[in-house]
């Protein structure tokens, strides 16, 4: 087992426009190579981090059997928000299983996916369907399995990103090698499921060569946007079969074939999906060298799309590089037409490694809008070694993509080789960067800081007292919109009757409505400061 080490730091050594708090660090450490792949923030603000790792000693043994697990397993670590280690679990098959991507559910778990190259044993419940496969497990908030899949042929299928559908259901994006039914040498599939992971329908996108998804965002319409890493050329079709319309069933597979051309070595190749999962419209963007697209982000009025670039102004490429390579954005409007593009460097290799957009309602939560965009990153020396190489940096932009700041984040200690793996912007303002530690690389552990940032914190439109959903059933979230160590939230009926009180240091807060009858309440919170605010809950039947 790994043992945790936990910090309270007052400050970040930062260079920037100011010092930023540091409100806490974790530091998991190992004595193996260790990926992180995300960190998923909960809808009480609570944390997941997720990756692979080989577990010490490989003791976990499949029931009835002498099975051992013999390569690395999904690790997950659920942190509260105070930075404390919540659980910590594992899910193992007797071959690699490599965790890529995870969603919070709305009902309150996770949707965890990997790529599998594992049979029948240990927690995995299904035979490898040949060559590795997709490997989904849905878990409650405690950790707890609730189901799990294995999607794939006899080709080699690789998990990339998921999310979850408005109806409750789940989209999964990976990656397969020479499918038959494909285009080139690796193509996507995107396989939509119910909320019980019952499979509904696949589909196969792809050019002429090699193509790989790097991210899938929902968007507001109930569909999805792919961000597409592409080396093909358009795969042009003589007759009408570009796209099948076979949908709905487990054995259906829809297929697209890629209609842009490249315009460089590599380019972004984003597609986006209706609700239906069919294709609505796609965009190729590039210059004449090699673009890989990274990551996206969901803003008021589009999209952002980011990644790295090594081309000059070439091809529908209107910005060019100033060393190594640069951070590229394009920002596009919902019927994927531009808005504009930016380019950004730190100089030697710059790898963007998560985006968000910091969105906000109006005052009558009818119309969304974008504050500002924050990306996080790192650099890897190229030639010549920079003083913040290997570093955590954050960069933050306006609405238009113009650079409003941008820091490096060493925390309590740096290491020779830090890598960023994700970041998330709380609704709050504070924010949560995951990443790799090491003196050297082959011993990774994993590195988290949570960072109060008052610059966002002045965006960020709060309100005293939250609560959702609202109407609620069984559960519902308490947000204390002002600053405290400690409160206390009670419930109340509209005769003034006390039915619950609960005392809290969090700044969300889970609160149970299962045994409340239909009807109107008053959540009224009072904290050590003596600051005190109420809301109206109201309780829905299901």
């Amino acid at each position: 087992m790994k043992k945790l080490y936990f910090s309270v730091l007052s400050m970040c050594i930062i260079s920037g426009l100011s010092a930023q708090e540091v409100v806490w660090q974790k530091d998991i450490k190992s004595s193996t190579q260790d990926f992180l792949s995300q960190v998923t923030t909960t809808i009480d603000q609570q944390y997941l981090i997720t990756g692979s790792a080989i577990q010490a000693g490989n003791q976990k043994k499949d029931a009835g059997s002498t099975q051992q697990n013999n390569g690395y397993d999904f690790h997950l670590v659920k942190l509260n928000q105070q930075g404390d280690q919540v659980w910590e679990k594992y899910f193992a098959g007797g071959n690699h299983d490599y965790l890529s991507s995870t969603v919070a559910t709305q009902e309150g778990g996770f949707l965890i996916s990997g790529t599998s190259y594992s049979g029948k044993g240990i927690d995995k419940k299904d035979d490898s369907k040949g060559g590795s496969d997709i490997w989904l497990i849905r878990i409650n908030e405690f950790g707890d399995e609730l189901w799990q899949k294995t999607l794939g042929t006899s080709a080699d299928e690789e998990a990339r990103s998921v999310i979850q559908t408005t109806d409750l259901g789940f989209v999964v994006a990976g990656n397969v090698q020479n499918a038959s039914k494909g285009y080139g040498s690796k193509d996507i599939l995107v396989i939509r499921l119910d909320k019980n992971g019952k499979e509904l329908s696949q589909l196969i996108l792809g050019g002429r060569g090699l193509d790989e998804v790097e991210k899938m965002i929902p968007t507001r319409d109930g569909g999805a946007l792919l961000g597409i890493y592409s080396r093909s050329s358009e795969f042009r079709v003589s007759d009408s079969g570009n796209q099948n319309s076979a949908t709905g069933t487990s054995d259906s597979v829809s297929r697209y074939a890629k209609n842009t051309t490249n315009e460089g070595e590599g380019d972004y190749w984003i597609v986006k999906l209706n609700k239906e999962g069919k294709v609505e419209w796609e965009k190729n963007l590039g210059g004449k060298g090699d673009d890989h697209l990274r990551t996206l982000a969901l803003t008021s009025n589009g999209y952002i799309i980011g990644g790295e670039s090594r081309s000059e102004r070439s091809g529908n490429k209107t910005v060019g590089i100033e060393e190594g390579t640069d951070l590229w954005l394009v920002s596009l409007n919902e019927r994927g037409d531009e808005q504009w593009q930016k380019s950004y460097n730190f100089k030697n290799r710059d790898v963007l490694m998560g985006m968000t957009a910091l969105n906000q309602l109006s005052t009558d939560n009818s119309q969304p809008s974008t504050k500002g965009i924050l990306l996080g990153g790192y650099t890897q020396a190229e030639g010549r070694i920079e003083t913040d190489d290997e570093t955590f940096w954050m960069l933050y932009l306006d609405p238009n993509g113009n650079e409003q700041w941008r820091k490096h984040v060493k925390g309590e200690s740096r290491k020779r080789e830090e890598r960023l793996s994700d970041i998330k912007l709380n609704r709050d303002g504070s924010i949560i960067l995951a990443g790799t530690s090491a003196e050297e690389l082959g011993k990774e552990n994993w590195k988290i800081v949570k960072l109060g940032d008052k610059q966002l914190d002045q965006l960020i439109e709060k309100q005293d007292i939250k609560i959702y959903p609202n109407p609620v059933s069984d559960y519902a979230y308490v947000e204390i919109g002002f600053d405290f160590r400690a409160a206390d939230i009670t419930l109340y009926d509209m005769g003034g009757r006390q039915l619950q009180n609960l005392k809290t240091k969090n700044k969300v807060t889970k609160i149970n409505t299962q045994p409340l009858i239909q009807g109107a309440y008053l959540v009224v919170i009072k904290t050590d400061t003596n600051k005190t605010a109420n809301a109206k809950l109201i309780k829905k039947i299901n």
